[in-house]
Formats: C-alpha cells, structure tokens, sequence
C-alpha cells in the first residue's frame, strides 16, 4: 500500500541569501501533483532582477568563500551528508508528491545524489595540485581555482539527485552556486537548500532561483555567471549550451537518450528479462537512462516470454510511480496508438491500469511493451519519456549494432549475454557514453563520471566525478625561480 499524503504548501519563494525571499516579478507557477492531479504549492515565475539580486549576493561573498579553507568547505559536506541521510524519509516524500515517483524510487534517487555528496568530501586531496622542480633552479605549481559565480539548471524527473550532482562539487571547489530547478518539482531543492544552510554553508554560497524560460534566459545571459550546467531535452540543452557559449562562458548541457539495449540468445533468461523490465520501466521510464529499445538478435523469444511475465506483475504505486503531467500522459499515449496503428504487436498495454486506491486522479499509465517495431517508426527513434519498451528484431549482432549506432544520441547501450567476447565488441564499438554488460542502466558511480555522447551532450566532461570537479574550477600554474641569494643564512647550509 503506498503512502503519499497530500499537503498543500501554499506559496514558496526563492532562496537567497540564507532566506526566502519573494519576486520582483509577480508571477507564479502553480506546482501539480501527478499523484492527485491538484496544485500543493506555487512558486515564482522569476526574471532577470530576481536572478541580478541573487548574482549580487553571491558575489559579495564569493572572496570570502573561496578563501575558506578547502578542509572547512568538505566539512560542510561531512555535516550536509548526515543531514540528508537524517530526512530521507521527508525529502523522499516531498520528491514523489510533485514528481510521481514512488518512495523507494524517490529513496534511491536521494541516495545516488548523496554519493557525490560523499565525493566531495574527498576535494582536499583532489584538489591539493601538486608542485615540482622542472628545470635547475625552477618550480612549477599547479592549483586547481574555482570560477565564482556559476550556475545550474535541472529537469523535473530527478528533482533531488541531479542538483545534487552539480552542488557539493560546485560549492565545495570553491564557487558560489546558483540553481534553477524545474519548475515542475522545485520542492525537493528548497528542503536542501535549508539542509545546507543548517550544514553551516554561509548565505549567499547557494541560492534557488525558481522560474520557467525567463529565467533560463537570464541564467544563459548574464554577464557574471561564469559557468552553467544543464540537464534536460536536447532540444533545450542544444538552446542553453549555444546561447551560454554564445556570451563567452562555460556551458556543459546534458541531454536526451534513445538507449538499446541488445540481447543474444544465450543471455541469462531470469536476469536478462527483470533487467530489461528494470531498465525500460524504472522511473515509470522518465529518465535519459531508460533503455527504452530492445534489440533481439536471433531468436529471444524465450526472454520476451519472460519479460511479459514480469511486466504482468507489476503493481502502480509500488512497482512504477506516475507520469509527471497529463500532456505528458498524452503524449506518451499518443506514441503507443500509433505505434499499434503501423503495425506493432502490443505484448503488454499499459493505456487502462487500474489506479491505487485513493489516487485515482493521478496520470497512471502501465508497462507497455511493442514487438516488431520497425528501426524507423517513431517509437523506435524518438524519445518518449515514459513506460515503453519497443523491441526490435534482428538475425545478426552486426545488424543490431547498426541500429544502436545510427540512433543520433549517445547516451547509453546495453548488451545482455553470457558471452565474454560478445560483450566486448559490443563495449568496444557502441557509440556511447555509457556501456552496461547485464546491466541495463550503467550509470558509474562515484569517482567515475556521468555523461553521453553525440546529441546526448553538448560540451566537453562529464557531469559528476573527477571531470565534473575540473568543469567547476580553472588550472593555475606558477612558475617560479628565485635568484641566488648572499645573505649571511646561507652560512648555515
């Protein structure tokens, strides 16, 4: 039984400076839950202004920050990890009423987010550079420097994990951070932003700057944010990166994904089938991980028979949570009945589950499952953000790894196999960022990074890891030599 009470929050406002503080702008947005199709809170719809006042703030307190030192800042993470860990039931909850996800999904995505929490705490070693003698008489320092005032914009399907992607490693390098979350699921960040303060970050270190385009644009335009990261659509993440490098400044924007996943005849029938089910419906299929194609080589019918089974099973509210909006929901739908209409085979239809008792309101939509899609309908190419899974047949891996690397994204690929060698070319020659072998969401942890290839990305690094803490930060590097000295010391030596 799923427990997911409603609270209305009423009016919620910007973090700055320590506090919440109102718009200039007037306008509000209103905050759904997907669960009970009925507002819980409102936000700011803020502008230009409410984004200048929170760069003021930041900078005023930027030389002091970036002066503290690097120990004290990873302490900060060391008491801001506690915390998280202490809520995790009261973040949990506030993440799937205005996201739809259910608890222990909510649960696992704060978790995920807490290990770059953890990551941070080792900055002091990473970030201590390193100096050495590199010609007679001469010395070479190099340091690690943050680059101030910088920003981050998230999407609505993680609202707690991926800001927590970009703040302990932005904040604890040394910069002050700005973030706009989405507009959509803007309750989880400001719970965090309260946990940070109380963690003992000084005001104006992190500030939450709720809004909708307006605000995006101001983000990508001002003069005084040094560096922006994104994670969203590709279409906007394309948008923010060319407008951010546009005005001169850093820009790493992370976008969407059409991710395969092939599988051969001899894969493991019980672990191939849940990981398939896994990957395709986790999240109710509303993150750029999903693997939302499965490629079959040969006969894997043994597999897809099993996969029915498990997607048969499943219970909404506990297995899979809801769609975020009711145009979400429609167009999600609207991708199935075509789907059906060109020919596919429904193996399982999701379009009329039965609601959990209570939230009967709620944008539910059931694992869906299409056979003998064809590589060039819709469903096969684009992304559809929801609890789809399109399967694919093919007789040759050749054939199937031609499909996965003529899809224009590169985010992640999947092979599912009990073969070494098959793994391996597939590893080697699939265009993506991200690889899993049996695992149908490779998503690396921590100290390795996250990221994408092709039109999943647009920048250079990776989002989370090492090479997320050199997009936050520039190289600086000393050279030095001293002359030789005649004063009376040297007679000690």
């Amino acid at each position: 039984m799923i427990k997911i009470e409603f609270k209305d929050f009423g009016e919620r406002k910007n973090w700055i400076s320590g506090r919440f503080e109102d718009s200039s702008s007037g306008k509000k947005i209103s905050i759904i839950s997907p669960y009970y199709d009925k507002e819980i809170a409102t936000v700011p719809d803020s502008n230009f202004n409410d984004l200048n006042i929170a760069v003021q703030a930041a900078e005023s307190i930027f030389p002091d920050w970036k002066r503290t030192n690097i120990r004290d800042r990873a302490e900060i993470m060391f008491r801001f990890k506690t915390l998280l860990e202490s809520n995790t039931d009261e973040l949990a909850h506030l993440i799937s009423l205005d996201n739809g996800k259910t608890i222990e999904d909510a649960k696992a995505s704060i978790n995920r987010g807490k290990e770059v929490v953890e990551f941070a705490t080792s900055l002091p070693n990473i970030l201590k550079g390193y100096s050495s003698q590199v010609a007679d008489g001469i010395t070479c320092t190099m340091t690690y420097e943050p680059l101030g005032v910088v920003a981050g914009i998230t999407p609505f399907n993680f609202p707690a994990m991926v800001p927590l992607w970009m703040i302990p490693l932005a904040i604890t390098s040394g910069n002050c951070f700005i973030l706009k979350p989405s507009e959509k699921t803007p309750l989880a960040t400001l719970k965090i932003a309260e946990y940070l303060k109380e963690a003992g970050l000084p005001d104006g270190v992190f500030q939450i700057l709720n809004g909708s385009q307006e605000a995006v644009e101001a983000i990508c335009d001002h003069p005084d944010i040094k560096a922006v990261a994104f994670v969203g659509s590709s279409k906007v993440a394309k948008i923010v990166y060319t407008r951010t490098t546009a005005q001169g400044k850093r820009a790493l924007c992370l976008g969407g994904a059409k991710n395969h996943m092939i599988v051969v005849p001899d894969a493991d029938l019980d672990s191939t089938a849940k990981g398939l089910l896994a990957s395709s419906m986790g999240s109710a299929g509303q993150r750029c991980m999903a693997a939302s194609v499965a490629v079959g080589v040969a006969n894997v019918d043994s597999i897809i028979d099993q996969l029915i089974e498990e997607a048969n099973k499943f219970v909404l509210g506990l297995d899979m949570g809801t769609i975020i909006s009711k145009p979400a929901f429609d167009r999600i739908k609207g991708y199935i009945d075509e789907a059906e209409n060109m020919g596919a085979k429904v193996l399982v239809d999701g379009r009329n589950p039965v609601p959990p008792v209570g939230y009967e309101n709620g944008y539910w939509l059931g694992p869906t499952i299409l056979d003998g899609v064809d590589p060039d309908w819709p469903c096969a190419k684009e992304e559809i953000f929801g609890p789809v899974l399109s399967i694919i047949r093919t007789d040759t891996i050749d054939e199937a790894m031609k499909i996965e690397n003529n899809n224009i994204y590169g985010n992640a690929a999947a092979v599912f196999t009990t073969s070494g060698e098959v793994a391996k070319t597939i590893s080697e020659t699939a265009s993506s960022g991200m690889v899993g072998v049996n695992i149908g969401v490779p998503v690396p942890r921590e100290p390795y990074s996250f990221g994408g290839w092709n039109e999943s990305k647009y920048g250079h690094g990776d989002i989370t890891g090492k090479s997320g803490v050199e997009f936050w930060t520039d190289l600086k590097k000393v050279t030095a030599r001293w002359p030789e000295s005649d004063e009376p010391w040297k007679k000690y030596f």
